[in-house]
């Protein structure tokens, strides 16, 4: 009998043939979505679609974009947001 987490449909499934011959069923996690923008919510770019584990492999530089707020916001949002720092700033 299968365990019981396994029978959720949240769970892929894919057949695989073994070497030996006997076809079992072996079962992951769908993708997460795309990353979103904090203030817009817009999908993000350069930022990788995997688990939190996977992320842990890829190198830090793939991880996320190397700007500021790279990661948190679009680039349309933080340039403004640069903007609008900087403004205040000199006043």
């Amino acid at each position: 009998m299968v365990e019981g987490r396994k029978k959720s449909r949240s769970m892929k499934r894919k057949t695989v043939i073994t070497p030996g011959g006997r076809k079992i069923v072996h079962y992951t996690k769908g993708k997460p979505g795309k990353a979103q923008c904090g203030q817009c919510g817009r999908p993000l770019a350069g930022m990788p679609r995997v688990r939190e584990t996977e992320m842990k492999q890829i190198p830090r530089s793939s991880r996320r974009p190397e700007r500021p707020f790279g990661g948190n916001l679009c680039s349309i949002c933080s340039r403004k947001e640069i903007i609008r720092r900087v403004r205040t700033k000199l006043n």
